[in-house]
Parts: C-alpha cells; sequence; structure tokens
C-alpha cells in the first residue's frame, strides 16, 4: 500500500508479488531481489533486474539444470572452494577465523566473539566428519582471509570424538607446516580430557580452552596481542 499503486497497477502488482514469492518457495531460494522493478505508463510491473540465490542442498539435489547455470565468478572464491571441499563456509568481514562442527554451535561462536570484543571473520561448519583431511582444508581456507588474526576452533564431540579432533588438528598442524596466527582450541564432549591432553604433549603453540566464554576471552587477549 505504500508504494502508492492503485487500480489496475495494485492489481498486477499483487500478481508479480505472489509469483515472486511462489519462484522462490519452488526453487529452494536464500535470496530472490528484484532491484528495480518498474511500473510502466500503462500499469504494467516489470522486473529490470534480478539476482537469485539457491540453497546448495537444493540446488544439487532438486535443481542440477540450474547448477549448470552457475556462474562461480560472481561467488567468493573461498566459499566456491570450502564447497567443492564439502565445508560450508561464508566469509565475513572480522579478524576471527573461526571452526566449528553444527550450524548452532557456530552461530554461537559467533555471537560470544561479538561478544567479547571481536569479530567473526567466517561462518564455518566443518560438520560431524571433522577428520584430518577436512579439518586440515579448513585451516587452508581460513589462513587464504588475510584479515584472520587469530582462529578459535570449537568443537563439540559428539558423533565424532574430541580425542580424534585433537590427532586430526595436530595432523593437519603438521601437514600445513606452519599456522602463523595464534589458535584457541576449545573441544569439549567425549574423552574431552584425553583430548587436552594429546593438545598438551603436543608440544605445538595451540591455546586450550574449555569455557565458551573461557575461549571467547582469549581469542580477544590474544588479538590484542597482535594488534
Amino acid at each position: 500500500y505504500k508504494l502508492g499503486l492503485t487500480g489496475e497497477a495494485f492489481k498486477n502488482a499483487v500478481d508479480f508479488l505472489v509469483k515472486l514469492y511462489k519462484a522462490y518457495d519452488a526453487l529452494d531460494a536464500s535470496l530472490l531481489e528484484i532491484n528495480p522493478m518498474l511500473k510502466t505508463s500503462d500499469d504494467k510491473i516489470i522486473a529490470l533486474d534480478a539476482k537469485l540465490e539457491i540453497e546448495d542442498n537444493g540446488l544439487s539435489v532438486r535443481h542440477k539444470d540450474l547448477e549448470k547455470m552457475r556462474d562461480i565468478r560472481e561467488e567468493e572464491p573461498l566459499e566456491t572452494e570450502a564447497r567443492e571441499a564439502g565445508l560450508s563456509y561464508v566469509k565475513l568481514d572480522g579478524n576471527v577465523g573461526c571452526m566449528v562442527n553444527g550450524a548452532g554451535l557456530a552461530m554461537a561462536t559467533m555471537d560470544i566473539i561479538k561478544l567479547a570484543g571481536g569479530w567473526p571473520a567466517n561462518f564455518l561448519d566443518v560438520g560431524g566428519g571433522a577428520n584430518v583431511e577436512r579439518i586440515a582444508k579448513a585451516f587452508q581456507i581460513l589462513l587464504k582471509d588475510p584479515n584472520v588474526k587469530v582462529i578459535l576452533v570449537n568443537i563439540f564431540g559428539g558423533i565424532v570424538q574430541c580425542d580424534r579432533v585433537a590427532n586430526g588438528i595436530l595432523q593437519a598442524y603438521k601437514q600445513i607446516g606452519h599456522i602463523p596466527v595464534p589458535m584457541v582450541v576449545r573441544l569439549q564432549g567425549t574423552n574431552a580430557d584425553l583430548a587436552a591432553q594429546i593438545l598438551k604433549d603436543s608440544g605445538l603453540p595451540i591455546i586450550p580452552a574449555v569455557e565458551l566464554w573461557e575461549a571467547a576471552q582469549k581469542v580477544q587477549a590474544a588479538l590484542q596481542q597482535v594488534a
């Protein structure tokens, strides 16, 4: 109503918006943006330009025909690299690289980093199968972002055991050769005590944490040291 449309233009706009929503739903879209939208002199509603983003799972499973039209030149290169490696990654503008398993825990981790005074550089969910290869690839992607000054690894050992993740971190560390930024690691859940001992005995410059708030505070302290 605030568009000020009346009569035939109003009816056409309603029809346009209903079709827009149906397309959004049918395509499993995460974004369907029309900008600009034009009203002609004869009251027709026309989309002059559009931006469509389709959720990755929907694209690969239900819309393979549309996947052929994907133009990776329009996408963030690190997000493309992560997707090809089976990692869920979204690049942000912060300075704390996050490696987490589980979307909910990842969101909570990002929130508490911000609360402690930091700024998340990404959303990165390595999933339940946090093996050496996935962890190493996740580190490589995080380190390709020049804005990352500290890395926070926050893993809950439910499906995957913490000692397995700890060994994965050590192997990934050796595989990469050198991680040039401070790294805070919080591993909680199954075999958490064993994981903590593995990290301690490794001799690597890993900053351990038990509580999430403790981890966020240690991240902030590391940021202040590298500033």
